[in-house]
């Protein structure tokens, strides 16, 4: 198939919807040879910062010479954007080469009785594929959702599980209670890895820490800059921080531990805590055969990218993205808001998915707001319109406007804005890579 064909496919697949479990995966990646089982892993799972953390330690391997495989989902703009190698996208050659294989395989699974492989089942299995085939050293992954039966989590090599703050996401998944998903997202853990955790609610750390336990597993938890070492279910205080932190829009720098003056280049006052769980990891993956040096950590640091993470698009009005969908992501939004824009008069753009507990996302950040346009994200059914968004808001907020396409929003937020004012666009990631798309015509 050429590159037209291949997206066309991709696109089809959106009707095998999501289906939780390890079967057909593992099935397609048998006949695929099992790529997976020759690449060595660092596993992410959380609810929000996995893609931050993934950006940090992928470009900190890049910088220390690793061919470093990192996949990611959702994307921004570019479908191949998910399957990269020294953050260089899958080639379109290997890309419809790989896929035209994949479909093969799974016409034959059909004829044999079994279940269609889903999209990010493909997907998945497309990254090892093509991971395998060029000799990837190590591959940062991430889980699309959950862990325990994610399609993530059939490989058998994890140097390290790394799990993000947990919070209530995807319930109809996961589970209704914050120690069913944290069950799940501890599913990552495998026998003998290192584990690394952000802070996390008592409930979940207790999860984490018996699955660590259970597992054989030195647990290290980095909590508000503090790293303690768990090993055997016994806690050690470090006491280790980050401390003497200074931050503006587009640095910040801090000192952890013995390396002083460290420097990040993504914005957020939370950006901080992710590095530090990157620090930690790379730290815990030396002692496994892949070891970097301080210039290393520093370079990879403050080269880390990530697109549509308290992203800034412009500068008079201050024009920012983020994709804040959850209640606990707004929560942290509303922080760095706070953080940065004391005394700033700010404009809002949000479109979320109806899946989504919308009403809790409104309530954490609301106050911050003159102004609340909304939108619905494109090109997706799970997308809550505009006007059910804006009736939301309206129960909290005097100024809500429902705007009619992306385009209407942008323009009536520029009416709005002054020089010195700040929007930002927050929510499913969904609608933000076209938001961004947009907003860099206008800039041109």
């Amino acid at each position: 198939m050429n590159y037209k064909e291949a997206l066309t496919y991709t696109d089809s697949l959106k009707a095998h919807g999501m289906v939780p479990g390890l079967d057909s995966i593992k099935e397609l990646c048998l006949r695929l040879g099992n790529p997976q089982d020759k690449l060595k892993f660092i596993h992410i799972a959380g609810t929000n910062g996995k893609g931050s953390v993934l950006a940090f330690l992928s470009s900190v391997y890049k910088n220390a010479g690793y061919r470093t495989g990192r996949y990611i989902s959702p994307t921004l703009s570019a479908y191949r954007e998910r399957i990269q190698i020294n953050e260089k996208m899958i080639t379109q050659k290997a890309f419809c080469e790989g896929l035209s294989l994949i479909r093969e395989i799974c016409g034959q699974m059909i004829e044999e009785g079994l279940a269609h492989p889903t999209a990010f089942e493909i997907d998945t299995a497309l990254a090892f594929w093509y991971f395998d085939q060029k000799e990837c050293d190590i591959i940062i992954l991430e889980t699309g959702m959950g862990g325990r039966e994610d399609a993530t989590n059939i490989i058998i090599n994890t140097l390290a599980a790394v799990i993000t703050p947990i919070s209530m996401d995807h319930q109809s998944y996961l589970g209704s209670s914050l120690a069913a998903i944290a069950g799940e997202k501890a599913g990552i853990i495998k026998e003998g890895c290192m584990v690394i955790s952000a802070g996390q609610h008592p409930e979940v750390m207790e999860v984490i820490r018996k699955a660590a336990a259970e597992k054989g597993c030195e647990l290290i938890m980095v909590r508000d800059g503090t790293e303690s070492n768990i090993t055997d279910n016994t806690l050690h205080n470090k006491k280790s921080k980050a401390l003497n932190s200074k931050n503006k829009l587009g640095k910040q720098q801090f000192d952890y531990k013995q390396m002083k003056r460290l420097e990040i280049g993504l914005n957020g006052k939370f950006q901080i805590e992710n590095a530090l769980l990157a620090i930690e990891t790379v730290t815990a993956v030396s002692a496994a055969g892949y070891p970097v040096t301080e210039k290393d950590i520093r370079k990879g640091l403050l080269e880390a990218r990530w697109p549509g993470r308290f992203m800034v698009l412009k500068n008079k009005p201050l024009f920012i993205v983020d994709g804040a969908h959850n209640e606990a992501a707004a929560a942290r939004l509303s922080e760095s808001i706070e953080y940065y824009f004391t005394n700033k008069r700010i404009i809002y753009i949000i479109g979320v998915l109806k899946d989504k507990e919308y009403g809790k996302i409104i309530q954490s950040t609301y106050s911050h707001a003159d102004q609340i346009i909304t939108v619905t994200p494109p090109d997706t059914p799970r997308a809550l319109s505009a006007y059910e968004l804006a009736q939301e808001a309206a129960r909290v907020h005097p100024r809500v406007t429902a705007a009619d396409s992306l385009e209407e929003a942008v323009e009536i937020s520029y009416l709005l804005a002054g020089r010195e004012d700040v929007i930002i666009a927050f929510g499913s990631l969904t609608y933000l890579g076209r938001l961004i798309s947009i907003i860099e015509k206008k800039k041109e």
